[in-house]
């Protein structure tokens, strides 16, 4: 499906929210909170607005979003900057139609051309692993909660950049609140 994928321009903030909101309206595992978060994350130190994506139809709707924003991973005095994927989202019409890949895709490599090294997410264990996600445990990286290990992954955007990082995440308190 051709469809263009930019950052978000902040006039699009409540038009995105509304996206979201459709989203995650049937998803099982969400808390139909998911618009709120990128409300707050947003407004806070851990917002990039660069990897902040939509995905517009040939009419130039917005039909999906992608959020990538700063996270540590700590352990004990050493921290790691990183980056966190919440959420993707894409309208229940679109789905199913790989947009959500494209975003994906296209916010990781924005992530990397920006510098950024690596990619924690808490996702589907099926979904993830075809970009290039693994547990978060094969680097001894915890999630700050409990949470199944095949659902907390990360990623390598370069080459083991993660080979001496380990610790437990700390999200902002955008994900918190």
């Amino acid at each position: 499906m051709d469809i263009i994928i930019r950052p978000e321009l902040n006039i699009q903030y409540n038009s995105t929210e509304e996206i979201i909101k459709k989203a995650f309206l049937n998803e099982e595992y969400s808390d139909k909170r998911e618009h709120l978060l990128v409300n707050r994350i947003r407004k806070s130190y851990a917002f990039i607005p660069e990897l902040s994506l939509v995905a517009l139809n040939q009419g130039k709707n917005i039909i999906g979003h992608i959020l990538l924003s700063k996270i540590k991973i700590v352990d004990g005095d050493n921290a790691v900057d990183s980056l966190a994927l919440a959420p993707v989202s894409v309208t229940p019409e679109y789905q199913k139609k790989g947009i959500g890949s494209q975003l994906i895709h296209a916010a990781l490599k924005n992530a990397k051309d920006l510098g950024y090294r690596s990619v924690i997410v808490l996702g589907h264990k099926d979904y993830y692993p075809k970009f290039g996600f693994k547990p978060a445990s094969l680097w001894n990286i915890k999630a700050p909660f409990e949470v199944p290990d095949e659902v907390f992954m990360a990623l390598e955007l370069t080459h083991n950049s993660l080979e001496k990082v380990q610790g437990v995440v700390h999200y902002s308190k955008a994900f918190l609140e």
